[in-house]
C-alpha cells in the first residue's frame, strides 16, 4: 500500500482512479485517472479542530479536488475494487439547498481496498484504533473479525475447496437439502416477494434464485471464495432472474451493502452443526444487515444426541491400532506406540449413516436459536447429557444428528439429518469411547458434551458419560463408572455412505422398526466381547 509520509493529523492514500458522481444540481460526473502519464490520483485524510476531511484530489491541483465530511459520509463496497463515498454537501456559501454527493473509487488491489475502508471508520472514530489513541497519526493494518478468530492457513484452504465446482455439486446434488431450501422458500412466498433479501455465503447462487423466484425485490448475494465468479456466470446465463440478484465478493465481516435486509438465506450447517463456524459469520450478518424483527432461513438449529451400542464398529477402530503391536516390524519393536495410536483413532468423531436401532435411550435435543443467539455464544458450547436407558447392554458413544428449522410466515418447514430419515451430505456423527459402560434398562445415564471453537474453523470436542447405580439405593449412591474422550471435530473418519446391514446370529430375534423421535429398543443384554475380537454370535446372554 503506497502511503504518503504522515503527520499527526493526516493520512494518504494513492489510487486507481475516481469519479464524481452527478448530482441533482448537475448533469454531467467527472473523472480522476491515476497513470503513467497523469499526476497521481489521492485521498487524503485530515483533521483540524475535530472535524475530519476526506479530500479527492490530483496532486498539487486542488481546483480539481473534491471535499467529503468524514463525520456524515458513508462507504460502500460495489465489488473487491471498487467502492462509493456518498455524503451531504452544504451549500451555504450560495444559500442553497443541502445536495447529496458521491464519489466513486477505483483501488488497484484488494489490500488497498481494505486499508482504505479500515483507514475510514478509523477516522470515523476520531483516529481511534481498538481504544487507543494514535499518538503518531498513522491508522495501523486493520483485519477483519474473521481473520482475528481464524488460522490463515485454515481459511486459504476453506475458501479453496468451496471455490470448486466440484464441492458445490455435491451439496447441490443432495437433493434433500436443495430441495427442502427450495420448498421453504417457494411455499413462503410472502415472506420473500417485495424484499431485499441477503445471502449469506451464497456459494453458486442457488439460494439467490431461490429467493428471487419467490418475489424478491432484490438479492445481496455475498460470497468470500472464488465460486462468487462462477455465481457472476450463472446470474448471466439466466437473466430473467439475474437482474434481481447482485454477487458481493468478500466477507460478510467486511462487506458494506447499500441498504438492510428484510431476510437473511443461508446455508452454515456443518458437521454436527457446527463444524466450519460458520453459524458466527450468520449471525455476525444478522448483526449488520437485518432489519428489526427481519427474518432469517433458517431460523432455529437443533442439535440431537442419543447413547449408542455398535459392538462392530468399535471392533472396527479398535482393530486399526493393531498394526502398532508388531514387535518385528522390519526388526523394529513397534508396540511403544500402540496406546498413542489406539488413542488417536479414539480421537476421530466417525461420519457416517447408522441404523436408529443402535441407540439404547430416547434422544435429548440442544436449540440454538438464530435469531437470538450472539455470536460468543457459539465459542464455546456446555450440553449437560441425561439419558435412560432402554436396554441392557454396552454402550459405546454418544450419537449426533441435527435439524433446522426455517419459520415461514405460511408454512414450516423442518430440514433433518436423523437416523432413519433419507440420507444428506451431512450424514450423521458419532463420538465412539475407548471405554463402553455397562447399562440395563432403566439405568441412567448422564454426562456432558462440550465443544470450544478453534481458530482452524472447527471445535474440539470433550464428552464425558457416566452409568448411576441402579436399583435399590440408588438414590444414594454415586457413579458406577465413567468413560471420557476428547475428539477434533475437523478430523473425523468418513465411514460409510449408508447405513450397514448388520448381521445377525441365528438365535438373534430381528428389531421391530421404530421411529428415530420415539427410541424404544427391544434386546437383549449383550454379552461383552473381548477387546480385538469380532462380534460375538451368541447376543442372548446376560450381562454379567
Amino acid at each position: 500500500m503506497e502511503i504518503q509520509k504522515q503527520s499527526k493529523q493526516q493520512q494518504e492514500f494513492a489510487l486507481a482512479s475516481m469519479t464524481e458522481l452527478a448530482s441533482s444540481s448537475s448533469s454531467s460526473s467527472s473523472s480522476f485517472c491515476s497513470d503513467s502519464q497523469s499526476v497521481p490520483v489521492t485521498a487524503r485524510f485530515s483533521a483540524d479542530n475535530g472535524d475530519v476531511e476526506l479530500r479527492f484530489n490530483r496532486e498539487s491541483e486542488s481546483a480539481d479536488s473534491i471535499s467529503v465530511d468524514v463525520k456524515t459520509a458513508r462507504l460502500f463496497k460495489l465489488g473487491a475494487l471498487q467502492s462509493v463515498c456518498i455524503t451531504k454537501a452544504s451549500g451555504a456559501d450560495t444559500g442553497k439547498e443541502k445536495f447529496s454527493t458521491g464519489v466513486t473509487v477505483q483501488f488497484r488491489n484488494e489490500e488497498e481496498s481494505r486499508a482504505f475502508h479500515c483507514a475510514f471508520e478509523q477516522w470515523k472514530k476520531e483516529v481511534t484504533v481498538q481504544g487507543t489513541l494514535l499518538t503518531d497519526g498513522a491508522v495501523t493494518a486493520c483485519k477483519s473479525k474473521f481473520d482475528d478468530k481464524i488460522e490463515p492457513s485454515s481459511a486459504k484452504m476453506y475458501f479453496h475447496y468451496y471455490g470448486q465446482l466440484l464441492h458445490q455439486q455435491n451439496m447441490l446434488q443432495d437433493y434433500v437439502r436443495t430441495g427442502t431450501y427450495y420448498a421453504a422458500v417457494i411455499e413462503n412466498r410472502a415472506d420473500f416477494f417485495g424484499r431485499v433479501v441477503v445471502d449469506v455465503g451464497a456459494g453458486s447462487g442457488i439460494l439467490s434464485f431461490f429467493a428471487a423466484q419467490a418475489g424478491a425485490k432484490h438479492v445481496y448475494a455475498v460470497e468470500a471464495s472464488e465460486m462468487a465468479e462462477y455465481a457472476r456466470k450463472l446470474i448471466a446465463g439466466n437473466p430473467s432472474l439475474g437482474e434481481k440478484i447482485t454477487v458481493i465478493k468478500g466477507k460478510v465481516e467486511d462487506v458494506e451493502l447499500p441498504e438492510k435486509a428484510d431476510i437473511l438465506i443461508s446455508e452454515p450447517m456443518g458437521t454436527l452443526l457446527v463444524n466450519e463456524r460458520m453459524l458466527e459469520s450468520y449471525v455476525i450478518a444478522r448483526d449488520r444487515f437485518l432489519v428489526p424483527n427481519g427474518k432469517m432461513f433458517p431460523t432455529v438449529g437443533r442439535i440431537h444426541m442419543a447413547p449408542f451400542s455398535d459392538e462392530y464398529l468399535f471392533v472396527e477402530i479398535a482393530n486399526k491400532a493393531l498394526f502398532w503391536q508388531q514387535q518385528g516390524y522390519y526388526g523394529v519393536d513397534l508396540t511403544p506406540l500402540h496406546a498413542s495410536a489406539f488413542g488417536g483413532y479414539f480421537s476421530q468423531p466417525v461420519v457416517d449413516a447408522f441404523d436408529p436401532r443402535l441407540l439404547v435411550a430416547p434422544a435429548i435435543s440442544h436449540v440454538l436459536d438464530f435469531t437470538e443467539i450472539k455470536e460468543e455464544d457459539l465459542y464455546e458450547i456446555d450440553i449437560p447429557l441425561k439419558f435412560i436407558a432402554s436396554v441392557g447392554t454396552r454402550v459405546h458413544g454418544l450419537a449426533c444428528w441435527f435439524d433446522v428449522l426455517f419459520n415461514g410466515s405460511t408454512v414450516q418447514r423442518w430440514l433433518t439429518t436423523a437416523p432413519g430419515a433419507p440420507t444428506t451430505h451431512w450424514y450423521q456423527l458419532r463420538c465412539v469411547l475407548s471405554q463402553p459402560l455397562y447399562v440395563v434398562a432403566g439405568q441412567e445415564i448422564t454426562g456432558q458434551l462440550r465443544m470450544v471453537a478453534h481458530n482452524a474453523q472447527s471445535y474440539t470436542v470433550y464428552l464425558t458419560l457416566s452409568a448411576k447405580m441402579w436399583g435399590p439405593g440408588a438414590e444414594q449412591g454415586g457413579i458406577l463408572q465413567t468413560s471420557s474422550c476428547k475428539l477434533d471435530l475437523k478430523e473425523p473418519y468418513y465411514r460409510m455412505s449408508q447405513p450397514q446391514t448388520y448381521a445377525m446370529a441365528q438365535d438373534q430375534q430381528p428389531h421391530q422398526p421404530i421411529h428415530a423421535q420415539d427410541i424404544h429398543i427391544q434386546a437383549d443384554d449383550l454379552k461383552e466381547p473381548e477387546l480385538i475380537q469380532p462380534p460375538p454370535q451368541n447376543l442372548d446372554a446376560q450381562v454379567q
